[in-house]
């Protein structure tokens, strides 16, 4: 058995394609944050289209995988970063891990790429099996097994001019033009399908002309609120020691005391309160008494332990004014103006198979991770005024889950997060262009407040952005300006994906009945 193992892997060595297919993957961390080479998405789309177009499903399949294995194992490795430092795993067990990990999420473009092969005969159907099979396996890895949807193909056009797209078609549709370009330049260059190239094209140029041409439906309204954000930059080591609740705390409200005056609105990060929220009564009564006095409202995560339920929640509160109008704060304890994490970050906020996991290693019984899930839908935020559609860390990624917490009353988005498990690597700079991502959808300015960075404000209609620097405990004031109107994509959605999926495979199965007909009629008359 050894030795079949050896001869394959001897064989997989030399196998050209396969470390073109490894490498092609790989590329594409260069084309996201903080790289922002966003051609090389198409280049390396184009070259899997190469190594993936095989005789056989079987080799299709194998070269997509190698493939798929080179883009998360490159871009996502700061993975490991948590798993090194926080697992209290062996360095062939993380690997081992991660591995396995990268692994299963290459099985998704494999088998968009097995797809299309199988079913194709001509080069179009290939295409539109390529578009209908990464639309398909791109939402099964955003929803199977709590979904895991980072890295997407459409992420790498935040700052690209691909992104005068994103109101009307998401990044969803930005993945899918993403996977026809690719498609597009690989039968260029390899094959010099010039009609096919010319013609695919179109839908993408009309598309891109009208939203040029289109007047936007959202504006600024003439209105800004001042939002000081403030970033503690805590030692992630120190975060859950019950001695350092009290220092955490006080170390937030003495960086806030002396802008109070001059924000509308301020905001803490995620669990930026250790204590749990029942046992803080005190301390959350006294912030809210002086974020009212001060005429301001302030956004803070904190985890609540529900004793009498045994739930415990992932938690955004409000203190201070909730109304503009309001002369005093309506914090208290279990006050409906909350936001309750809904969607989960395995092994970090929960534990799969926790019986067996948890005495395993360290890395499966970590501090605070046996959070119970919030409702998918909840209102927004309200705070001196302001409609504030939230979302904590991870669910950042989730466009559906933000899209469907958007109102047309929705004045900003908000997220929260605690980027410290990853330390100086590319994973905070992903996250932080996700959620631009959500911005540019959404077309509402983008508050993002962290533990140690990447804190800042983004303005999907200007594309500024202003950031504060990593690993330093900083505030930033700023003015944020506030718009009005819907976009396309917050009201539809990703449902013209599932027409256009519908029409595609419509249009497969109708040329291929056609085709067969005309062979048996053919055969019949000869």
């Amino acid at each position: 058995m050894l030795k079949t193992f050896s001869n394959k892997l001897a064989t997989l060595l030399k196998d050209k394609f396969a470390w073109l297919a490894l490498l092609s993957g790989a590329s594409l961390t260069f084309s996201y944050a903080p790289f922002g080479l966003w051609p090389l998405t198409f280049i390396a789309l184009a070259v899997a289209c190469f190594v993936t177009d095989q005789p056989t499903t079987r080799h299709a399949a194998k070269y997509g995988f190698l493939f798929g294995f080179g883009w998360f194992a490159a871009g996502i490795s700061w993975v490991h970063v948590s798993i090194a430092q926080f697992g209290g795993l062996p360095l062939p067990a993380s690997l081992l891990l991660m591995g396995l990990l990268c692994a299963y999420l290459a099985i998704y473009p494999a088998l968009a790429f097995a797809l299309a092969t199988h079913f194709s005969d001509k080069p179009w159907q290939r295409i539109a099996l390529l578009l209908s099979g990464f639309a398909i396996f791109e939402y099964l890895r955003g929803t199977l097994l709590t979904g895991f949807p980072w890295l997407s193909f459409g992420y790498s056009q935040t700052d690209a001019p691909l992104n005068m797209l994103a109101p009307w078609i998401g990044e969803f549709g930005l993945t899918l033009v993403c996977v026809l370009l690719g498609a597009l330049l690989y039968y260029l260059l390899w094959q010099r399908r010039y009609q096919l190239t010319i013609i695919a094209l179109l839908p993408v140029l009309a598309l891109t002309l009208f939203t040029r041409l289109a007047d936007n439906p959202v504006h600024y309204n003439g209105e800004q609120t001042r939002t000081l954000l403030v970033q503690g930059n805590i030692q992630q080591s120190l975060r859950w020691e019950p001695e350092q609740f009290w220092p955490t705390m006080s170390k937030y409200q003495d960086m806030t005391r002396p802008l109070w005056l001059q924000a509308d609105l301020v905001v803490w990060p995620e669990a930026a309160i250790p204590e749990l929220e029942d046992l803080a009564f005190d301390f959350l009564h006294n912030l809210d008494k002086a974020a009212a006095f001060n005429q301001s409202a302030l956004i803070t995560g904190i985890p609540d332990y529900q004793f009498d339920t045994r739930n415990v929640y992932n938690t955004l509160i409000v203190v201070g004014k909730q109304h503009a109008e309001d002369e005093q704060g309506h914090y208290r304890y279990l006050h409906p103006n909350r936001y309750q994490k809904h969607q989960l970050l395995p092994i970090g906020e929960f534990v799969p198979f926790e019986k067996w996991l948890r005495p395993i290693a360290p890395l499966f019984n970590l501090a605070m991770s046996s959070f119970s899930r919030g409702e998918a839908q909840q209102p927004n935020l309200i705070a001196n005024g302001l409609h504030i559609l939230p979302a904590i860390c991870y669910e950042i990624a989730f466009s559906e889950l933000v899209r469907n917490n958007y109102t047309s009353e929705s004045d900003m988005l908000f997220t929260v997060s605690n980027d410290a498990w990853f330390g100086d690597s590319h994973g905070p700079h992903q996250h932080m262009q996700i959620a631009r991502m959500r911005a540019l959808e959404l077309q509402r300015p983008l508050i993002r407040v962290t533990n140690n960075g990447i804190s800042g404000i983004y303005d999907p209609l200007s594309q500024t952005q202003h950031t504060l620097p990593q690993f330093v405990e900083e505030t930033m004031l700023l003015d944020v300006k506030l718009m009005q109107g819907d976009s396309f994509y917050s009201q539809h959605g990703n449902k013209w994906v599932w027409v256009l999926l519908v029409f595609l495979a419509g249009f497969i199965v109708l040329e291929k009945g056609l085709t067969r007909l005309k062979c048996r009629v053919e055969r019949d008359y000869l």
